[in-house]
């Protein structure tokens, strides 16, 4: 997949040099759990095995190292065939795009076999991998319904860190509430959560490009309700509502949330109302 993502990024520039092309992965920082070093180095070894694989493969041809170290010690590298690392040299990105939801906590292993920990909702988000660190939770943060930290701090540190290690221009592809949104009585959606979430992250994101970060773009996930790959059609990201459940189509009416009029204002005068 890496190897064919740079290939289509040098095809790309070859064919129409004024085009602009980027890679567009799931970043978010990672916490260590308290000040100890060794909570420290844990957070520091999931970085780089969570975010910076990924990221420095794209931005500048290579492994990260201690990522490839993990790999090595798992038996999880993989097959490269020559010429394969000169392909990856070769594409270089005009930008970075990222989806951002929440950042993680983790503390060191304990190596008792059980630093696989839950953190979300039924029991299908899991943090920590045994042996190498423990999944925490992060107390300084609220939830979501479906057990997902809310952290638009964590937002304005994920741009910045992105940036300061890359040194190119950010695109933000996903940022969104999931939530149970209901239908009231008047048949509509006043979903001010979604609105105050989408809000504080705006604003964070304002704060990141003051202190110098380069964001050239923003899009909510998203704009109709879709099926989550974790709660299906119960968890609604959209800002206009799909009047559907899990098993019965009904209509399938398209209903404007509250917080789709409040977007439309922010789209319309670039600014936070």
């Amino acid at each position: 997949m890496l190897v064919a993502q740079a290939k289509v990024m040098q095809s790309l520039h070859n064919k129409i040099p004024s085009a602009k092309i980027g890679p567009a992965p799931n970043i978010a920082v990672i916490y260590p759990a308290t000040s100890k070093p060794e909570d420290i180095l844990a957070a520091f070894n999931y970085n780089a095995i969570r975010n910076w694989l990924y990221l420095d493969m794209a931005a500048r041809g290579e492994y990260n190292v201690m990522a490839w170290r993990y790999m090595e010690e798992k038996g999880y590298t993989p097959d490269i065939l020559p010429g394969d690392m000169e392909i990856l040299r070769s594409g270089k990105p005009d930008f970075i795009a990222f989806n951002y939801y929440t950042t993680q906590a983790v503390e060191a292993s304990r190596g008792d076999g059980q630093d696989e920990v839950i953190r979300g909702g039924n029991k299908l988000l899991k943090s920590g991998e045994d042996g190498v660190h423990r999944g925490a939770a992060n107390n300084h943060l609220p939830r979501t319904e479906f057990g997902t930290e809310i952290d638009p701090v964590g937002f304005r540190n994920t741009l910045r860190e992105i940036y300061d290690r890359y040194h190119l221009p950010l695109l933000i592809t996903e940022n969104g509430l999931g939530a149970f949104d209901k239908l009231d009585e008047n048949g509509e959606i006043n979903d001010h959560y979604r609105i105050d979430y989408l809000r504080r992250h705006l604003e964070q994101m304002q704060l990141a490009i003051t202190d110098g970060v380069e964001v050239f773009g923003y899009t909510p996930w998203s704009a109709l309700d879709l099926i989550s790959t974790h709660q299906g059609c119960s968890k609604r990201y959209g800002l206009i509502y799909v009047n559907r459940d899990e098993c019965d189509l009904k209509d399938l009416r398209r209903i404007r949330k509250l917080s789709s009029y409040w977007y439309a204002d922010v789209i319309k005068n670039n600014a936070l109302p």
